[in-house]
């Protein structure tokens, strides 16, 4: 549903947003104010009448510990929606926080998505919008928005290679004159990164553990590279033979192990990007290097790894969590100057 505003005597002022739908997190930039919001993509509802009862942060805190009336879903799987619904009501509810109540016209919005997003996946993403509120859409791939963001000269003939590492995907571009030369993209990232500790997890010490501490062990002592230091940390959960609380404590080195396959995948993803790129573009990825960008270029050593498997040097971006929001972002500041990078979204 259409936001409804009861009508006044002042005007209404219009708030035009981009936003970074992601697997894991959901970002909104504001026209003229910057970024406006950081939240989980994520939401609970009241089980029996499926009424939205709070999204993002707050959802996250709440995993593993809600009771029977409360249901807590993630609506977007792979970097596309896979809850069309509940995507809607989930972007209402922060685009009306980041509105911090004002009243707002239906604005304009700008949504980074992947590259390798279907005509279908393109149309769901835009009614989802639309039903949330928006007067207009428009659609950027991520790896466009993340280039911009990082400030690559996207438009100059000369080729550059963005690596945006998010949560539910991994997208891996050659960009020049304004458009993606060759891309790969893989539904494999930070997500499947925690699952793989948990998988470890269960299969050498038999203890069940949440996706959150999962994640938890990644962010304080996960690395993709041996030359980062080992830590250790203490990771609590369930015994699954004695099916009591109980506790180890996990190092550095096992971690990596446990994520080397998925590591490895993502490495793979990358070195096929590299052997189709024209000979011409490869030159200047040689001279300038790789930009790694992405949640998950936030693992320790990601730039290393990446290194040492292409031989090629690696740019870790300043903010890659937010590179992608702040370049969709520049082009709803500068929507005419920068229309040749928007997608096609019929």
């Amino acid at each position: 549903m259409p936001f409804r505003f009861k009508i006044k005597w002042f005007s209404l002022e219009s708030m035009d947003v981009a936003i970074d739908l992601g697997t894991t997190n959901t970002l909104i930039y504001a026209l003229g104010e910057g970024i406006v919001l950081e939240e989980d993509s994520m939401v609970a509802l009241e089980s029996k009448t499926g009424k939205l009862i709070t999204a993002g942060k707050e959802v996250k805190e709440m995993l593993g510990r809600t009771p029977g009336d409360i249901t807590i879903i993630k609506p977007m799987e792979d970097g596309v929606i896979a809850d069309f619904k509940v995507v809607e009501e989930m972007l209402r509810y922060f685009v009306e926080k980041a509105q911090k109540k004002r009243l707002f016209l239906r604005p304009r919005v700008v949504v980074a998505v992947p590259s390798g997003i279907t005509p279908v996946e393109k149309r769901a993403v835009i009614n989802s919008v639309e039903e949330s509120g928006a007067r207009e859409v428009y659609l950027v791939s991520e790896p466009i928005a993340a280039a911009l963001g990082v400030g690559l000269p996207v438009r100059e003939p000369a080729g550059n290679m963005i690596i945006d590492i998010g949560g539910g995907t991994t997208e891996i571009a050659v960009i020049a004159m304004s458009g993606i030369v060759n891309k790969v993209s893989i539904k494999i990232a930070g997500n499947e990164l925690d699952e793989a500790i948990q998988i470890y997890m269960y299969d050498k010490y038999n203890l069940a553990i949440g996706k959150v501490t999962a994640e938890n062990i990644k962010k304080r002592i996960g690395s993709a590279h041996p030359s980062i230091k080992n830590e250790e940390m203490e990771v609590r959960g369930r015994d699954l033979i004695a099916g009591i609380p109980t506790k180890v404590i996990m190092d550095s080195e096992e971690v990596r192990e446990s994520m080397m396959e998925t590591l490895g995948l993502i490495k793979n993803a990358i070195k096929k990007a590299l052997s189709e790129t024209p000979p011409e573009l490869a030159s200047d990825i040689l001279e300038k290097g790789l930009t790694l960008t992405g949640g998950g270029a936030l693992l320790r050593g990601t730039d290393q790894m990446i290194c040492g498997a292409t031989g090629i040097s690696v740019m870790l971006s300043e903010d890659p969590l937010r590179c992608v929001v702040k370049g969709a972002g520049m082009i709803l500041e500068n929507m005419e100057d920068y229309r040749e990078l928007l997608m096609d979204s019929k």
